[in-house]
């Protein structure tokens, strides 16, 4: 056991007078800080920060109760295809199942989930087909879906917006907490488009249980966790409790996470860990809800810290700026040099980020309303979000997000055999950023969006069709620039099950996407991923044409599923690379036509009654008109897995070869394939009392290769983790 385990032990069991109790024979202790976060969800004390006007949260919960008496409404799953476990689709929009979507809808949950959870939500979604993580070493990792990230990538937690700094770079966290999901959801196509034009890539949708949907009926429930990794020496806990009596229900939930720096591949010129790669994240969570016959409303407080650093931030920049279309690291003519060489690396610790982020959820949801109704849902969030990057043991800058979204759906009766959803969606954020690199001024951005979704379902098809209106306002506060952007976003789909067993599925979309208050105004140095950003504040929305098909086979000895997909692009944001001075790059945001086409599929043969082998892989290529290339693509990835489950055990054995990735923009280098062999086995069994129990093990890259992520901005100063195991216990009661 390694002295950062010993260390997380003693953290996660720490005095009995530090005890949060889960019940009498699972008590889980924890360090202080995480105990203080836990108290200060039963009981926040009041604080002089200012937050959000609350009124569009207020609203909404009034329109929520005044309908008739509140009750728990649980929509039953449609029926699946044979063969397949019913999966519920939250994110659909109509509660559909996986079988029924018009695109392909990644579902990770329950065993499949367990193994695949990694601490951030970019690396435990980057092994699923079409999916790859923006990898900004161990603390901030963010999905990439079919080669598009930042704002064109939605994050909800349970249908509600993710607000924190991730989508303004890469080096900031998803406030999102893996081990605390219960199920994880990936769309694309019209479904998507409910929750958001900006979506063109698609949608990333978390569930949790931190805002109770029903009375346990044994009066209690939960789970503990404890896992340990030994590429990072991690050591991780969590903890999830729900009780509930008569028409109450409450639920706490907590994560602390310990990690060390990473090791790399064998063979890394840059040593054998990569430095400030450490990440140590706590979060907790308390949820109220009253739950009646045909409904529930209800709310929960959560609060996430965490500290982790930032590989390959470079202090020899300094001082650097634009000078016109090129950059200026030295003295003007007639000015005398600094004297500093900033082609090197200048003393100093590595950067560490000092994260806090409190949020409070309302959730509700009422059954036949009022009549012609069948279903209200309420889904809104306010955010207080604050990171502070520290150098040198001192605040260098400090980014503040304030922001609140409320969400309204209100789904009808059918009406000629059509079943459908309209809703309301509004939001604001703040963003202030102050310090050294406060390369954005502050700013508010303001959306309102109107969206409608209809089906009908006609023998053999389903035809699916969605609308969606938003506006968005970003003012700048410091110039006084404002830019509103209207678009209108509508898209057709069908899913065709033309012989049992078998369905194909076709979309188009046409979306239109605001620019982002960063893409309009950046303006300054971008030390994390070595850039100087230039915004400009003329860029027109987005137009994005996208035309998917998929064929699936969903029962037999033989499954598969594959999509190819066109997605063309007016007016496509990117941040275009006009001049390089030893590694920095003037990033200047412009506007050009762009296609993104790729296939992504995975084909599985059961060979016995506990055999099966798998095939998958994906490719994405894209470029703008007139042949260049857009930086950061996904390489092409293909693999195999062999499944095997006996009794109690599950086990998995995976060869995922990468290919280099050769196809790369001006001033961006080429990154060399690798092959990466990764094992997992699972036991399950039962306590005496009756509740389950799992343990598990999982190793990835066993062969310890040296390994690069081209969608990092830093994937030579972080590469990917080398020989891993994880290890691992979890017990339900």
């Amino acid at each position: 056991m390694t002295k950062r385990y010993s260390r997380f032990l003693f953290r996660f069991h720490a005095t009995a007078h530090e005890t949060v109790p889960l019940r009498q024979d699972l008590a889980a202790p924890v360090r202080a800080p995480f105990f203080r976060n836990t108290m200060n969800i039963l009981a926040p004390a009041h604080s002089s920060r200012s937050h959000p006007v609350l009124h569009p949260v207020a609203l909404a919960a009034i329109l929520t109760l005044s309908g008739t008496s509140l009750a728990h409404a649980q929509a039953a799953p449609p029926t699946e295809a044979p063969g397949l476990p019913p999966v519920t689709v939250s994110a659909s929009g109509l509660q559909l199942g996986a079988s029924d979507m018009t695109t392909p809808a990644t579902v990770l949950e329950g065993d499949d989930l367990v193994r695949r959870r990694e601490a951030t939500l970019g690396e435990t979604l980057s092994s699923e087909p079409g999916i790859t993580s923006s990898h900004f070493g161990a603390g901030a990792s963010r999905p990439i879906i079919r080669g598009m990230d930042g704002p064109r990538v939605k994050l909800l937690s349970d249908g509600a917006e993710l607000h924190d700094a991730s989508t303004i770079s890469p080096d900031h966290a998803v406030v999102s907490e893996p081990l605390l999901a219960t199920q994880i959801e990936v769309l694309r196509g019209p479904s998507a488009l409910v929750h958001g034009n900006g979506a063109v890539g698609g949608v990333v949708n978390v569930l949790d249980g931190k805002v109770p949907t029903a009375i346990p009926q044994k009066g209690v429930e939960g789970s503990a966790e404890l896992r340990a990794n030994t590429g990072a020496g991690e050591g991780a806990g969590a903890f999830s409790l729900t009780g509930g009596a008569g028409n109450l229900a409450v639920h706490v939930e907590g994560v602390a996470r310990d990690a060390g720096d990473y090791r790399a591949g064998k063979g890394w010129a840059g040593g054998n860990k990569v430095p400030g790669s450490f990440n140590r994240t706590d979060t907790g969570s308390v949820g109220l809800s009253w739950i009646g016959e045909r409904g529930y409303l209800g709310a929960a407080y959560t609060r996430q810290t965490a500290k982790y650093g930032l590989p390959g931030h470079k202090h020899s920049f300094d001082g650097c700026h634009a000078d016109g279309d090129h950059l200026h690291c030295g003295a003007h003519a007639g000015e005398e040099d600094d004297g500093h060489d900033h082609g090197a690396e200048a003393p100093g610790a590595v950067p560490v980020v000092d994260l806090r982020s409190e949020r409070l959820d309302i959730r509700g949801e009422l059954r036949n309303p009022f009549a012609g109704f069948s279903a209200l849902r309420l889904r809104a969030g306010v955010t207080d979000y604050k990171h502070d990057e520290i150098e040198d043991g001192a605040i260098g800058t400090t980014f503040k997000n304030k922001a609140y979204d409320t969400r309204i759906e209100l789904q009808h009766a059918p009406v000629a055999g059509f079943k459908g959803v309209v809703g309301l969606q509004t939001s604001q954020r703040k963003f202030s950023a102050d310090g050294e690199e406060a390369y954005v001024e502050p700013t508010i951005t303001r959306k309102l969006g109107f969206f409608a979704l209809e089906e009908v379902r006609l023998g053999d098809w389903r035809l699916e069709a969605a609308l969606r209106h938003d506006r968005q306002t970003a003012e700048a506060q410091t110039s006084g620039i404002e830019r509103s952007h209207n678009g209108t976003s509508a898209s057709l789909g069908a899913v065709w099950k033309f012989t049992p067993g078998y369905q194909v599925g076709t979309s188009f979309t046409r979306a239109s996407r605001a620019p982002t208050a960063e893409e309009l105004y950046a303006q300054g140095l971008h030390m994390a991923t070595s850039t100087y950003e230039r915004g400009n504040a003329d860029l027109k929305s987005e137009i994005s044409q996208n035309i998917d098909l998929s064929l699936k086979k969903t029962s037999g000895d033989t499954t598969f599923g594959v999509s190819i997909f066109r997605n063309r692009i007016s007016n496509y944001i990117y941040g275009r690379t006009i001049d390089e001075v030893d590694g920095l790059q003037l990033l200047q945001y412009s506007q050009q036509d762009a296609t993104f086409t790729g296939i992504e599929g995975q084909v599985r043969q059961r060979l016995n009654r506990h055999l099966g082998i798998t095939l998958f892989g994906d490719t994405v290529r894209a470029k703008l008109d007139g042949g260049s290339l857009l930086p950061r693509i996904p390489a092409t990835r293909a693999g195999v897995r062999l499944d095997a489950h006996w009794q109690q055990w599950e086990g998995q054995v995976e060869w995922l070869q990468v290919a280099r990735q050769n196809r790369v923009a001006e001033f961006e280098t080429a990154t060399p394939g690798y092959g990466m062999l990764n094992l997992g086995v699972s036991y399950s069994s039962q306590l005496s009392s009756g509740a389950p129990w799992q343990v598990y093990l999982k190793a990835n890259n066993l062969t310890d290769r040296l390994a690069y992520a081209h969608t990092s901005f830093i994937k030579n100063a972080a590469p990917l983790m080398g020989r891993n195991v994880t290890v691992g216990v979890k017990v339900a009661f």
